[in-house]
């Protein structure tokens, strides 16, 4: 009973649901990993304990009066801090909103609230998520549980962390260009970018944003699928929000994954990739011949991709920060302003080149996944780098020009629209994850996630848990 902290999501749930687990007894154990190991990793911020363990009593009271339990009923759950909390601090990872209480609910959480989840509390991330190292000027930086001095990447790196670490149980996300994704890589859990408008992004000042999309987080495939059933669905407020009905994704589907077509992708149109990430995708294309797939190398045409992307990113920025004042601009990092700047400074010609771009890169990875169950490409274009750099700045010789053009394999999947899911696959020879990145059939998230649950199988690292290594001398 000493490790129910690493118990997946969907045990928990279950236990609790035939009582040989009580709310309190699960609560309390992840309280008491939080105390043990957050001061080394500073993955959770603005903690709400006290109110997490009455919420638990209450929630034992409600069981044994004979209330049917939600989907996520007694899990402790941290949602990432650009999602609004009814009554607990919100920042944004911005010293602008340091004291910031809503008075409302994200969809996202309210949705978690109402399946019956327990907030432990918010998940760290970098200031108002841009960039894919999680450190801001509010609460610090995020370090990776497998090894104290690289990064847990982001923006959701305090999720992924908090989930490696036995922190809770699920967490949620967001990803625009990698920041669900890549932090999974990082912390060896499972990241999912969903079709744009399965996961409602709402209340937000950018509704038609066509880049990020809300997701779920967890140690395993199937806790992915569990949440997102309890997150997706359509919403009034998001006008792109899908509909779904509750068991659309979970359970999980069956998937024989002999015989799938797979197209894999080693460079995702000619990007530069650190030696032991190349390792590491071999290791998965092994596992994906072993359960009888059919492999053929398959790079798509990603002309345009980058424009699209960071286009449409900075305007994005642009809508939601191009307001703030020259007082507030100095109290943000310069990588922010850089991106606002950028969008600020658009023409309409250079948004209807990204515009059409985008829609060529849709079309193309339709055409591509006719002919293919699957694409199959790395995470991340390294492995977890020195938590005292904010981006690498080369990767296999090739230099970086800005904060976000390491992490275009992750955007340039972002442009297509597709769902994309980042699950462990291996490990560096000094014992960093790294993840391997499966995309799927547009809005076709149910096969997806039934395909990695029997890749999982074959790719066991996921259950290799962290033992919080000190810092490399």
């Amino acid at each position: 009973m000493n490790d129910i902290y690493y118990w997946n999501a969907v045990e928990l749930a279950q236990a609790i649901k035939r009582r040989t687990l009580s709310v309190r007894e699960v609560m309390q154990a992840h309280a008491d990993r939080i105390e043990q190991v957050n001061g080394k990793i500073n993955a959770l911020v603005s903690l709400d304990l006290d109110r997490a363990l009455e919420a638990a009593n209450a929630a034992d009271i409600r069981l044994a009066r004979g209330e049917q339990p939600g989907p996520l009923f007694g899990l402790p759950v941290a949602h990432k801090d650009s999602y609004l909390t009814k009554g607990l601090r919100t920042t944004f990872g911005s010293r602008l909103h340091k004291d910031f209480i809503p008075a409302e609910d994200s969809a996202v959480v309210a949705r978690q609230r109402a399946a019956g989840a327990i907030i432990v509390g918010k998940s760290n991330m970098p200031e108002f998520g841009a960039g894919s190292h999680t450190f801001n000027d509010v609460f610090g930086i995020t370090r990776n549980p497998y090894r104290l001095d690289v990064s847990a990447g982001g923006s959701s790196g305090g999720a992924a962390a908090a989930l490696a670490s036995g922190m809770v149980a699920l967490a949620d996300g967001s990803d625009m260009g990698g920041s669900l994704r890549n932090p999974a890589s990082f912390c060896n859990v499972v990241g999912l970018r969903p079709s744009l408008g399965r996961v409602p992004m709402a209340p937000g000042n950018h509704p038609f944003n066509l880049l990020t999309t809300g997701g779920p987080m967890g140690r395993c495939v199937a806790d992915v699928a569990l949440l997102l059933d309890v997150l997706s669905g359509s919403c009034p407020e998001d006008p792109l929000a899908l509909d779904s009905q509750p068991g659309t994704f979970f359970p999980l589907a069956h998937d024989y994954p002999r015989g799938h077509r797979i197209a894999l992708s080693p460079t995702l149109g000619g990007l530069p990739f650190a030696p032991e990430v190349r390792a590491a995708l071999q290791e998965g294309i092994a596992a994906l011949q072993a359960l009888g797939c059919v492999v053929d190398e398959k790079e798509p045409d990603f002309e345009g991709a980058d424009l699209a992307f960071e286009t449409f990113r900075a305007l994005a920025f642009a809508t939601n920060y191009g307001h703030l004042n020259a007082q507030q601009r100095e109290s943000v990092k310069e990588t922010v302003r850089w991106n606002i700047d950028l969008g600020l400074s658009l023409t309409g010609a250079q948004v209807a080149d990204a515009s059409r771009a985008h829609g060529r890169m849709f079309t193309r990875m339709q055409a591509l996944l006719q002919d293919y169950d699957f694409l199959v490409a790395p995470v991340s274009q390294v492995a977890p780098f020195p938590v005292d750099q904010e981006y690498p700045r080369q990767i296999a010789g090739v230099a970086m020009s800005d904060y976000i053009c390491w992490m275009r394999s992750c955007s340039r999947i972002s442009v297509t629209g597709h769902p994309a899911l980042s699950m462990p696959c291996s490990l560096t020879a000094d014992g960093l994850p790294i993840g391997i990145q499966i995309i799927g059939r547009y809005r076709q998230e149910r096969a997806l996630l039934a395909f990695a649950h029997a890749v999982e199988q074959a790719l066991p690292i996921g259950r290799w848990h962290p033992t919080f290594m000190p810092s490399a001398p």
